[in-house]
């Protein structure tokens, strides 16, 4: 018994986050995960990550959720590893269907439209992971296009 709470409050943490498995600290870094997996998926789904759309990702996650160059660098480690360990995205979209609001969901989707827009092209394949994430964030066709226009006209 002692070492099963040892084990939860020894889990690996990021910095300048409460106690793993504690509330709204961990529900919060849970969702910046989740949305993280997100916006790399995006940038691989062409299997190949540019230094640009890595660029792309990191100020996307610094201003989307304020947090420190430091702190956004770590969220990539475990998203990495969370994308890694992962066989589909469901898990990571239904967490974000349960807390984030329309609007919240809304910005994901632009934000992984911008990454897509970043290398000046959009493929087919890319074209298709995004519908096939707007309908895992349960969005409308209308949602997913209104988001690619605003992505593509924000990095146009």
């Amino acid at each position: 018994m002692f070492d099963l709470i040892k084990k939860i409050i020894t889990k690996t943490q990021l910095p300048g986050q409460g106690a793993a498995g504690t509330g709204t600290g961990s529900r919060k870094r849970d969702l910046h995960v989740a949305a993280c997996v997100l916006l790399l998926e995006a940038a691989h789904v062409d299997d190949e990550c540019h230094p640009d759309e890595m660029n792309h990702i990191l100020d996307t996650i610094k201003s989307r959720f304020e947090v420190s160059p430091e702190y956004a660098e770590e969220l990539v480690e475990v998203a990495r590893s969370k994308r890694d360990e992962a066989v589909d995205l469901w898990q990571f979209t239904n967490e974000m269907n349960r807390h984030y609001s329309l609007d919240e969901k809304t910005s994901v989707m632009e934000d992984v439209w911008r990454i897509i827009f970043t290398d000046g092209q959009l493929e087919m394949h890319e074209d298709y992971f995004a519908h096939k994430l707007g309908n895992l964030l349960r969005l409308t066709h209308k949602q997913v296009i209104d988001a690619k226009v605003m992505a593509r006209d924000q990095v146009a």
